[in-house]
């Protein structure tokens, strides 16, 4: 381990005199990639400092019970070794952590697909209740959100829609929604007071740059609509909205959230570029390793991840087993708890990994 965080922080230190070279500053690309490259490196090479210089104030400071101290100054000099000793334990456990694989698509920002699923109206209500969840824990992250695309229902629900996320980290914290969300409550179109369970599924997918995912011309059929609003009222009469398949997948993604309908050929185009890449990633993760089951999930929007009963004001994350009475909050945007949870678990299957 210490091989590789010497090896780091050799690698910081020249891509700091890099970033002095004047050739390298007057050169954009590559002056941001070697920025990002020493951002994504800091908070390693600073917990490594750290644990270097508490070992040079145990080093020290047993140099000094050497010498002839009062007894004052000796328990001063045993609290410092006893201090630092427990930092060092902190740090390494600190750096097991961040010299895990990272994510590459963690700092990316993402679309968030929701769709109704299985209980009708019910299910586009509570499709509209975890755009909203989701809408405020963006907001108390700082994030932007823009809606790109959606199906409304006449009682205020959706059947399906799309929203982007933008923010640094927005993926690292989001990727774990991914799967199939389970309500239990009573539904206000239900009469009889009886509890329902209808699901929502939710789709978390990284942004990509052009570069990452080519796409043809030839394999994507451009459509033109006019866009519509809730109640199916119309929100324009020209043909703005645009719906592109792409031939190959049948993959299908509609964009009406502009006026104009470059923007949303463009605004479309991206969200087809993230469906095309988490359907390679996943078809590549299931070549490599079909049987491998992660502790906080696969991701498959089929995997029912987490149950919201309201009669008993519970949300229950059944990949880790966390159970929370704070339904109200949850539904508010209050999901830190919650998604920590989850990247707790993730390291600890990552750190169980790492050491078989």
């Amino acid at each position: 381990m210490f091989d590789r965080l010497e090896s780091i922080l050799d690698r910081y230190n020249q891509l700091g005199n890099w970033l002095c070279d004047p050739d390298i500053v007057s050169d954009p690309e590559k002056l941001k990639k070697y920025s990002k490259e020493q951002s994504d490196l800091s908070e390693t090479v600073e917990a490594y400092q750290a644990y270097k210089q508490a070992q040079q104030r145990i080093a020290e400071a047993k140099e000094m019970l050497q010498e002839k101290l009062d007894d004052e100054m000796r328990d001063f000099v045993k609290q410092e070794i006893d201090e630092s000793s427990k930092e060092i334990e902190r740090l390494q456990q600190e750096l097991q952590v961040l010299l895990l694989p990272k994510d590459p698509n963690d700092d990316k920002n993402v679309f968030l697909e929701i769709r109704a699923a299985a209980g009708g109206e019910e299910a586009a209500l509570f499709a509209a209740r975890l755009l909203r969840m989701y809408s405020r824990y963006a907001e108390r992250s700082g994030w932007k959100t823009e809606i790109i695309d959606a199906n409304y229902t006449d009682i205020d629900g959706f059947r399906q829609v799309v929203m982007s996320i933008l923010g640094k980290g927005a993926y690292s914290k989001l990727k774990f929604e991914s799967g199939t969300h389970r309500v239990q409550r009573v539904p206000v179109t239900e009469s009889g007071g009886r509890i329902h369970t209808s699901t929502v599924t939710v789709a978390v997918m990284p942004e990509v740059e052009d570069i990452e995912i080519d796409i043809q011309d030839k394999d994507v059929r451009i459509d033109l609509f006019c866009a519509t609003g809730p109640g199916g009222q119309s929100v324009n009469t020209t043909q703005s909205a645009v719906r592109l398949t792409h031939l190959p997948t049948g993959i299908v993604v509609s964009c009406q959230d502009e006026k104009s309908q470059l923007k949303n050929k463009d605004k479309a185009m991206k969200v087809l570029r993230a469906r095309l890449y988490e359907k390679y990633e996943m078809e590549q993760k299931a070549e490599l390793d079909a049987n491998r089951k992660s502790q906080v999930g696969t991701g498959d929007r089929s995997e029912r991840i987490r149950t919201y009963n309201f009669p008993q004001s519970r949300v229950t994350d059944h990949r880790i087993g966390f159970t929370t009475h704070r339904i109200e909050e949850v539904l508010d945007g209050d999901l830190d708890e919650l998604i920590q949870s989850l990247i707790v678990a993730e390291r600890s299957e990552l750190l169980t990994a790492a050491e078989a």
